[in-house]
């Protein structure tokens, strides 16, 4: 049965060129204690040799590849869906270390999707230093989105070490929705068949009336000198919103959930403003020496999660917000104040929402981006302010240890995609009691990304000698 993409999902499959390839991934790593990594790679292989089959949303694919730029795509189910196509092998060159496996992965992300199958792909890699597994997916984001995916992906995992063996991510079916009473309104107006005509017509304006009323408010702070809400257009020309080209760099750094928690108690603020303190402060001294920091501060783009827990059919329902970097500043306690400062502003923007509006009031504050992607596409990105200078996302991650095959999973880092007039993404995710940053950018922008990866390790310091450290 055919399914039409949502106006969000399209627009992931407008956006795609041989550079801005629309696609995000995960690295995860498994220590292998059963056998070795080669056995449990052939295993797999194996196991693949007989499945000739996928479960929703993992066995869609465009019924009109060739025309990506279709306003109207629907996805259709893979007849012939071949497991071995989608899942590959893959191996690190000698001496199969950190920098190896990070060369690996930023070469298989640069690669485009093949839209004439299901937009994903699973490489398992072995020859890794340390003897464990390591697994790398892709799938492009008009499927489904980060949040998502990394849910889904989860399911594959058993919560002990010596529970049944979990069916492949693809093949488990996705989980039933819970129906919501007619008279619960603190979702977006429900469908027709949940509804009356009058209920819909009433929710639909009453996301109207919301939107309408944070639009107000951005109008409004334009002329409050003092207001902290970040308004669109309001971020710094930078290096980080030029052109890209289709080459990508990739860093990761691995942080203890102790360590953050305890600065945002001291700080009374939420752990995901000491992310983006953490963020800003690498990004200041990272720009500082290649010589590239804007005098005022970088605002990021910061993606809000609004799909219903119960919810995993694929596709994308995420709101966002801007938030101040406090990258003018220069002591972390300035920086993390900055970051407070903007992101109550925009929460409280938001209150009281429905999904629909939160989703069209972040359509109004990205509209930009479209335009400042084709512009520094051309190469003319200095025309108009940029709308943000980095995308910075945090995503929910298992909160309890995971086991494959009764080996345990050690990390699992986010690989996320770049767009003309945004050559750096950075995306966290948590696992246990750690977080976990992967860094994208542009090989072609951003001269040794991992430079940026350390620097925001010691930002942390910064922050914890301002906060905690007596």
């Amino acid at each position: 049965m055919a399914k039409w993409l949502s106006p969000l999902d399209a627009m992931f499959l407008y956006m795609e060129t041989p550079d801005s390839m629309m696609h995000v991934g995960g690295l995860i790593e498994i220590e292998v204690t059963k056998g070795t990594a080669g056995e449990m790679s052939r295993q797999i292989r194996d196991e693949l040799q007989e499945m000739s089959s996928a479960q929703p949303p993992w066995n869609r694919k465009l019924a009109t590849p060739r025309f990506l730029k279709n306003p109207a795509h629907r996805w259709v189910v893979d007849t012939e869906f071949d497991a071995m196509y989608h899942l590959r092998r893959a191996a690190l060159p000698t001496p199969g270390g950190e920098r190896e496996l990070g060369v690996l992965v930023s070469r298989l992300h640069s690669r485009p999707l093949d839209f004439r199958r299901p937009p994903w792909e699973c490489y398992i890699i072995e020859g890794h230093e340390s003897g464990n597994l390591i697994i790398y997916t892709k799938v492009h984001h008009s499927l489904v989105d980060g949040y998502t995916a990394v849910k889904m992906l989860m399911r594959s995992f058993s919560t002990t070490p010596d529970g049944p063996d979990e069916p492949f991510f693809f093949q488990i079916p996705p989980e039933p929705r819970r129906t919501k009473p007619v008279s619960d309104s603190s979702d977006e107006s429900a469908p027709a068949d949940q509804g009356s005509f009058v209920s819909a017509v009433a929710g639909h304006w009453m996301s109207a009336r919301d939107i309408g009323k944070g639009l107000g408010r951005l109008a409004r702070s334009r002329f409050r000198k003092h207001d902290p809400i970040i308004t669109v257009l309001q971020a710094p020309r930078s290096i980080l919103n030029g052109r890209i080209g289709r080459n990508r760099r990739f860093a990761t750094q691995q942080y203890d959930f102790a360590r953050l928690r305890a600065i945002a108690d001291a700080a009374n603020c939420t752990l995901n403003d000491v992310v983006l303190a953490v963020c800003g402060g690498g990004l200041r001294s990272y720009l500082q020496s290649i010589d590239a920091l804007p005098e005022k501060s970088l605002v990021a783009f910061v993606p809000v999660n609004i799909r219903p827990k119960d919810d995993d059919g694929g596709g994308n329902m995420v709101g966002g917000m801007l938030a101040s970097l406090g990258t003018d500043a220069d002591n972390a306690e300035d920086r993390l104040r900055a970051v407070v400062s903007s992101t109550s502003a925009a929460k409280r923007q938001m209150e009281n929402m429905t999904r629909a509006a939160i989703i069209g009031y972040t359509t109004y504050v990205g509209s930009p981006l479209m335009i400042q992607t084709g512009l520094a596409k051309m190469g003319l990105g200095r025309v108009i302010p940029p709308s943000f200078n980095v995308v910075i996302s945090n995503v929910p991650g298992p909160a309890q240890p995971l086991y494959f095959r009764g080996n345990r999973l050690t990390s699992v880092y986010p690989v996320s995609f770049l767009m003309h007039g945004g050559p750096l993404n950075i995306t966290c995710e948590s696992y246990g009691e750690t977080l976990n940053f992967g860094f994208v950018g542009c090989r072609d922008t951003l001269p040794r990304l991992q430079r940026l990866a350390l620097a925001c390790g010691e930002s942390l310091d910064e922050l914890e000698k301002a906060y905690v450290t007596p």
